[in-house]
């Protein structure tokens, strides 16, 4: 069952064409109560959710453990890095070896290399610069990663994301 919340009508995006979906709005006193709505699903019902942090913020206190899905509309508040000074990132795919500082992203620092990685929000928000990670440990910061993908360490997000060791290999 989709449920599709906001402020008010004209803050939603297709309101009036979608159908199938329990409309929940501020203004018209039908606020969604997020725990209520997901303490009430099946315990193998799988959750979805998109919103500002707040929103998203409510669905993962509430969530239990339903596996969880969310698009944020914002970036998570970044964390200290792990690793305070420079760390190494090799580039498995032109044998480079680059230096990445406190200051500076990977991914400013593979660009100002040379080399061409995709990007777009340059927040972690957005997945457009994922990279497999071939060795290291990732400080993972992004705003999209699972706490099981993060487990997994086979991607990262290198707008955002850190060393949570001396040297990193990369994909690039």
């Amino acid at each position: 069952m989709l449920h599709y919340s906001g402020r008010s009508r004209s803050a939603l995006a297709l309101v009036d064409e979608i159908g199938v979906a329990t409309i929940h709005l501020s203004d018209e006193g039908t606020r969604l109560d997020v725990a209520a709505l997901l303490g009430s699903l099946d315990p193998m019902a799988t959750i979805y959710a998109g919103g500002p942090a707040r929103f998203i913020e409510a669905v993962e206190a509430a969530a239990g453990g339903h596996p969880l899905h969310v698009e944020r509309f914002e970036a998570k508040a970044l964390a200290a890095p792990v690793l305070e000074g420079d760390f190494e990132v090799g580039l498995a795919l032109s044998g480079e070896t680059l230096t990445v500082p406190p200051d500076r992203s990977i991914l400013e620092v593979v660009e100002e290399a040379g080399v061409f990685v995709l990007s777009s929000c340059r927040e972690g928000t957005c997945g457009t610069c994922e990279t497999p990670v071939l060795e290291g440990e990732v400080n993972h910061r992004d705003s999209i990663l699972t706490p099981l993908e993060q487990e997994q360490n086979a991607v990262m997000y290198i707008c955002v994301s850190r060393a949570a060791c001396l040297r990193l290999v990369l994909e690039l």
